[in-house]
């Protein structure tokens, strides 16, 4: 372009002024265009006159409060009173549901071994029973005066060390003695080595079983084969594990699985501290043939230490019990009764629920839940709990936590005490856990029921039930505020009918007054009405104060010829001035050194350069145009004509120079000046509607720009003209050539002195 406008304007710019329409009305305590205040007093006081004359609370305010806090409030109140009673009455309903559940199956239970207990009972009354007590014990007794070879004793005791011990063993983690198992009379070390070695029961139980006659000639064998039948029939008919018969001196003279425990003597043997031992003798004691005794389970030696539990039922009549009948209670069976048949989901019991038993031991009598659901996890869980890791991995190698798995807790603790109730407590698994527990009360076991299921899925209801009420009631509270507003809005509609009579007003009607009855928003604003149609013709003379002084303002931003004319209205305002000096110079590395500082502190450096700036240009007696972006532009001889305007230019430049010199060295900076000279032609005007800026632009202002720029680096470069006007006042050195309106014409470098 021919030329260059100097407007870039991101650095502080002279101020931009819009002056107020003749005539206008300013609005009340504002500003005129010029940013003159208005006298003091004047509307303020009216404002303050509104102030004193109100005495009560805004109507919105009171509308507002009122809507809000009374349905707030009662929103609020419902909603905790609706949560802490649905919380209590959910948190109750869930132990309810475990204190139903663990009755049931309490009753269930107890039915179920009365039942047993009764079929024991019918079992050992009859005859079959009773005709085959008396002749076994006859037999059994025939087998006493039997001699045992040397021969055979070894080849029993070696089936006890090589085949049944090894077992026991690895069953139980201890280790045994074979010689203190092996019964000490003829006729249990007979039957052993007739039908227990042959058949070895613990490697294929179906096999013994199924051995009626060891073909032996014995009377034993005889009546073995008369009754073997009855009695196998009797174990697979009511699921019992096994069925002995005692005589009444304690010796085993039958069983049905052959196991080490025929032939033993429950009297003197090694079983003689056994549960069965202790039942036996409290059944024979009774002298009843009604007696059932029942024991605990206990870890069973013939059973491979397996826990077993016994119902013994004397057999014979009153005159004449002949010895008793001893039934192996199944796991099973209490198993079947505490896991619902393993339908835990179906009967109430969810995801994580569970009824067991837990003896006084403090050690568990049914099977577990997660075992049965997931043996492959439940290692970690319960050692998770608490439960020794050794402890955790028998149980799941022998797939039952029966006199194993550890289940001590408050609640077992309190039921054992003979306490029945509910609680929240830490189980053998899981976390924390809702538990209905309460005593067991069968006659010859000191049993608990716990029934129990993880807080977390119990109280799921109170957390579903939580959240639901809070989003309500929240959305209650969210559509109550709304219509608050919406309300309030619609009361105070009559301030908008006041607007309407300001915008009369402003048209000129001078007249309209407003009645104003009370001491709310509406009388405020009446009030304020009245006052401002009084103060209108005041405030005209405020007005003219205000242009006088606008005039003062506009006499310092541009000659007093182009306020002259911006006065008279006219938007397109330029002057041609001949022979200016124009200086052009821009800031090198201020972005650099801005983004070291940081927004605030870059802006207040960079005031500080442009003030130092302003005061070189009066001191030195040129007109600052504008600051540009990081640079400045000034003129000498526009405003007032100078006959030295070149050597003023040139001297303004070099202390441009200086200023940047002394505030690098305060601020360790390293910033560099690159300074235009020339002189010639320009054209000054305003630029700018909305917001007016005076500017300076021409062949000189051009120029000067691209002096500036002729090789990039710091310097005051100066046009031909201008270091013909100099002469030898300054040294100079030619820095290159540039396009000018007239031609190419030479670049000079002011050398200045080290």
């Amino acid at each position: 372009m021919d030329e260059q406008r100097a407007t870039r304007s991101t650095g502080p710019s002279a101020p931009a002024v819009e002056p107020p329409k003749t005539g206008a009305v300013p609005a009340a305590g504002g500003a005129s265009a010029s940013g003159v205040a208005p006298a003091t007093g004047a509307v303020p006081a009216a404002a303050t006159s509104a102030r004193r004359r109100r005495r009560g609370i805004s109507i919105q305010s009171k509308l507002l409060i009122i809507l809000l806090v009374t349905s707030l409030l009662s929103a609020l109140v419902v909603g905790v009173i609706g949560w802490i009673s649905g919380r209590d009455s959910l948190r109750a309903a869930a132990y309810d549901e475990l204190t139903t559940i663990r009755e049931f199956r309490t009753a269930e239970l107890l039915r179920t071994l009365r039942d047993f207990e009764a079929g024991v009972r019918v079992a050992a009354a009859n005859a079959s029973a009773e005709i085959a007590s008396a002749e076994f014990n006859r037999a059994f007794a025939d087998l006493e005066q039997t001699d045992i070879s040397q021969a055979d004793a070894e080849r029993l005791l070696d089936w006890y060390q090589t085949s049944f011990v090894p077992k026991l063993e690895e069953r139980s983690g201890e280790t045994f003695d074979a010689r203190a198992l092996v019964p000490s009379s003829p006729a249990g070390q007979y039957l052993q080595l007739r039908y227990t070695v042959p058949t070895d029961p613990y490697e294929d139980q179906s096999a013994a079983t199924a051995v009626e006659d060891a073909g032996d000639g014995s009377a034993w064998s005889a009546v073995h084969a008369r009754f073997h039948d009855y009695f196998t029939r009797l174990v697979d008919n009511f699921g019992y594990v096994d069925v002995l018969l005692i005589d009444d001196r304690g010796r085993v003279v039958y069983t049905v699985d052959k196991g080490i425990d025929l032939g033993t003597d429950l009297q003197s043997g090694p079983f003689e501290r056994t549960a069965l031992a202790d039942a036996y003798r409290e059944a024979l004691r009774s002298g009843s043939t009604t007696t059932v005794a029942t024991t605990d389970f206990e870890p069973y030696v013939p059973s491979l230490d397996v826990p077993t539990a016994w119902a013994v039922s004397p057999v014979g009549d009153a005159g004449d019990i002949t010895g008793a009948l001893a039934v192996q209670v199944p796991i099973a069976t209490i198993d079947d009764v505490m896991t619902g048949d393993e339908g835990w989901e179906q009967q109430g019991l969810g995801e994580t629920g569970e009824v067991f038993l837990v003896g006084a031991d403090g050690l568990m009598r049914s099977n577990s839940r997660p075992l049965i659901e997931d043996p492959d996890t439940y290692a970690e869980r319960v050692i998770d709990r608490g439960t020794p890791p050794r402890v955790a991995e028998q149980v799941v190698a022998a797939g039952s936590t029966v006199l194993l798995q550890p289940a001590s807790s408050p609640a077992v603790a309190a039921a054992l005490a003979g306490g029945t109730g509910v609680m929240s407590s830490q189980e053998y698994i899981g976390g924390t856990s809702l538990v209905a527990y309460a005593p067991f009360d069968a006659a010859d076991v000191e049993w608990v029921m716990v029934a129990r299921m993880e807080a977390s899925e119990a109280f799921a209801p109170v957390d579903v039930f939580t959240r639901t009420l809070v989003l309500t009631t929240l959305g209650i509270m969210l559509v109550v505020s709304l219509l608050a507003l919406l309300l309030a809005q619609a009361f105070t509609r009559p301030i908008r009918r006041l607007g309407e009579a300001v915008r009369r007003v402003a048209g000129g009607d001078l007249d309209v007054k407003v009645q104003t009855n009370t001491r709310d928003e509406f009388g405020d604003l009446g009030s304020a009405f009245n006052d401002m149609a009084k103060s209108l013709r005041v405030k005209q003379d405020l007005i003219d104060q205000q242009k006088a002084d606008y005039d003062k303002l506009l006499l310092t931003l541009m000659p007093a010829s182009v306020a002259r004319r911006y006065r008279k209205g006219e938007d397109a305002i330029a002057e041609e001035h001949q022979d200016v000096s124009v200086v052009y110079a821009e800031l090198i590395g201020w972005d650099d050194f801005a983004d070291s500082l940081g927004g605030e502190a870059g802006v207040s450096r960079l005031n500080e350069l442009v003030h130092s700036f302003d005061e070189a240009a009066e001191r030195i007696g040129v007109e600052k145009v504008r600051p540009l972006r990081e640079g400045y532009l000034a003129s000498s001889g526009l405003m007032v004509p100078r006959i030295d305007n070149v050597r003023r230019a040139v001297d303004f430049a070099v202390e441009l120079h200086d200023v940047v010199e002394r505030f690098n060295a305060r601020n360790d900076a390293k910033l560099a000046m690159r300074t235009g000279v020339a002189t010639g032609t320009v054209t000054a005007g305003l630029v700018g509607r909305t917001s007016l800026a005076y500017d300076l632009w021409g062949a000189a202002v051009n120029l000067a720009h691209r002096v500036q720029a002729v090789t990039g680096e710091p310097g005051i470069f100066v046009s031909e003209s201008v270091r013909d006007g100099i002469g030898d006042a300054m040294r100079f050195e030619q820095a290159g050539t540039v396009d000018a309106k007239d031609g190419r014409q030479a670049v000079w470098k002011v050398v200045r002195e080290a």
